[in-house]
């Protein structure tokens, strides 16, 4: 249950169109739904402002559907993260109103759409390495947009061509936030965070050579970046990575409206 729909039904027992024994049952699941195997946290978007967003690799189908469906009938917007298209066909089967992107692996359901971010609004630049970083910087590029967040890119500018990277210098240093992408050794989080004013965040993947250890090695050269300001989440974490940025650009953005 979203504030919204918290207030709808507050006002619609203050008008006495319905009992408060009436209101309290349609707030019986708060703050959650237990369903045997999963409990669902419907109070989420209201302490966080996202309802709860489901991880849904390693899960069935049938509890992708079941605890999404659960969600849809509480939210107006969720999303489901690490959907592989074969879950997805199933998940579109039950739930037609979804939208999927195969690059990110992302799965949504919006009845309504946020408005377009004013091109004067606060913004995040996603940076990649190399192309093969894409997944997770769309993961993270679209999860900030789902939330309300203005997104600008700049994909495949690793060290290895490093005037790519200072061609886009001036997009760069005007972002409130940037999010570094990077398999291989990872360097590129530094030499962003040695350019930019604003927070990094560094996002190693799991891209790269054997002795790179599947994201290990450069999850390791970003956390002993040289370059201060800079943050680390876990190997191909780009949710994680856009929940932060966009929480930043959030707070940024109410600075500015005083």
């Amino acid at each position: 249950m979203d504030a919204e729909k918290l207030r709808d039904l507050l006002v619609e027992v203050q008008a006495g169109r319905i009992s408060p024994d009436q209101a309290l049952e349609r707030l019986r699941t708060l703050p959650y739904e237990d369903l045997g195997f999963a409990r669902l946290d419907l109070h989420r978007e209201l302490r966080q402002g996202l309802p709860e967003v489901v991880f849904c690799q390693f899960k069935t189908p049938e509890q992708a559907i079941t605890i999404l469906s659960r969600l849809w009938e509480h939210h107006d917007r969720i999303m489901g993260t690490r959907v592989s298209p074969e879950m997805a066909s199933e998940i579109l089967a039950a739930l037609p109103a979804g939208r999927y992107d195969p690059l990110s692996r992302l799965l949504t359901l919006a009845r309504r759409e946020l408005p377009p971010s004013p091109p004067d609004a606060p913004y995040a630049v996603v940076v990649t390495g190399g192309t093969a970083d894409l997944p997770i910087a769309e993961e993270a590029a679209q999860t900030i947009e789902f939330m309300g967040g203005r997104v600008e890119r700049a994909y495949d500018v690793g060290v290895a061509g490093i005037h790519r990277l200072l061609d886009k210098a001036d997009l760069l240093m005007k972002a409130d936030v940037a999010i570094s992408v990077a398999g291989m050794e990872g360097a590129l989080t530094s030499v962003v965070a040695g350019l930019v004013s604003c927070p990094v965040i560094g996002v190693p993947t799991s891209v790269g050579y054997g002795a790179h250890f599947h994201g290990l090695a450069p999850l390791l050269t970003m956390l002993n970046s040289c370059a201060p300001g800079v943050a680390v989440v876990n190997v191909d974490n780009g949710f994680g990575a856009g929940v932060y940025a966009y929480r930043i650009l959030s707070r940024v953005g109410k600075k500015g409206e005083l």
